[in-house]
């Protein structure tokens, strides 16, 4: 990294973009070694707020036969109000432009009422079972209220939340024990909604740039939308009708991959880059099982180790690539 750093203030220099007086600044600010405390302070932030959120859990777990369900219920809603309500005090109000707390604190008690909110509607729902039979509402309601907070509090872990709230209602679940169950392999239902999920996302964010409205999620859906259609389209790579996932696929690596450049995300694309070569390696596997793949398997032996070997050296350029190119870009 301070490589890269010293590579741009030379090339800055060299543009006529500073003087030589502020690249000798710059370059004994560097050489005093300073780092801000701003990113642990907010980990630390989080981490309380987590602990808080767990520890009423547990709270709930462990008394729930002493203290009552009402009691829980409204100490529940107490603390999520007072929070909410301290928020919508603080915070400037709703704009289609970043708007921030005055305080990163706020950011923080904003995600905490939206973490009871879903505790507070789940543990209604199974104690009381208000909205009956219809389980999806309990999903949907503290979703929805997700959704309405992270664009008025601007708020990027609550907007995760309420994503992550709608897969939910559709169906896709992300929790481990689902994963290891491998749910949407078993079940090709889900990878198409979860393929229609991701693509409805980036529709969204293609909406969304166009009237302006909080451009800075965007990095927030489409992280959502890459993993959803990625792993929709390579489940359903091993099923009898792969030939169109494949082509959805290799649309949708393209896309991502030049996207990656135009907003400098290492994230979208590594696991672009990623996704890209799991799928052309399944597909390329089905094309040979089409034909008489008999022929070319001691030559698919032969060749596989350098395949291999091959690969993980262009991934190193790729990265390389990559960062030489946002680097370049960041100061033109």
């Amino acid at each position: 990294m301070a490589k890269f750093e010293e590579q741009a203030t030379q090339a800055l220099l060299a543009k006529n973009h500073i003087t030589a007086e502020q690249f000798e600044s710059i370059k004994g600010y560097r050489q005093l070694k300073l780092f801000s405390v701003h990113n642990e302070l907010k980990l630390l932030l989080y981490i309380s707020m987590l602990m808080f959120t767990s520890g009423i859990g547990i709270l709930i777990y462990q008394n729930i036969d002493t203290i009552g369900h009402s009691a829980i219920l409204g100490l529940l809603l107490l603390v999520t109000l007072i929070s909410y309500y301290f928020c919508f005090k603080t915070h400037p109000g709703f704009k289609k432009e970043e708007v921030l707390f005055p305080n990163p604190l706020y950011d923080y008690l904003a995600l905490t009422a939206v973490i009871l909110t879903c505790t507070f509607v789940g543990y209604l729902q199974f104690q009381y079972k208000p909205f009956g039979t219809h389980y999806g509402l309990a999903t949907l309601v503290p979703t929805v209220i997700s959704f309405f907070c992270a664009y008025y509090f601007d708020n990027k872990s609550v907007l995760s939340i309420a994503i992550t709230g709608m897969a939910a209602y559709l169906g896709i679940s992300a929790d481990p024990k689902h994963i290891f169950n491998n749910e949407m392999i078993d079940n090709t239902r889900l990878s198409y909604v979860g393929l229609a999920f991701g693509l409805t996302l980036l529709l969204w964010v293609l909406y969304v740039t166009k009237i302006n409205l909080k451009k800075h999620f965007n990095l927030v859906y489409l992280t959502f939308s890459q993993h959803l259609i990625g792993i929709a389209c390579i489940v359903n790579l091993c099923e009898d009708y792969w030939f169109p996932f494949g082509l959805v696929l290799g649309i949708a690596v393209y896309y991502f991959y030049n996207l990656s450049f135009q907003i400098r995300s290492i994230s979208l694309f590594i696991f672009t880059v990623l996704y890209g070569f799991i799928g052309m390696n399944i597909f390329f596997v089905r094309l040979l099982d089409s034909i008489r793949f008999d022929d070319f398997f001691e030559i698919f032996i032969f060749t596989t180790p350098f395949y291999f070997i091959g690969s993980i050296i262009g991934f190193i350029k790729l990265i390389k690539h990559f960062n030489k190119k946002t680097n370049d870009d960041s100061i033109r």
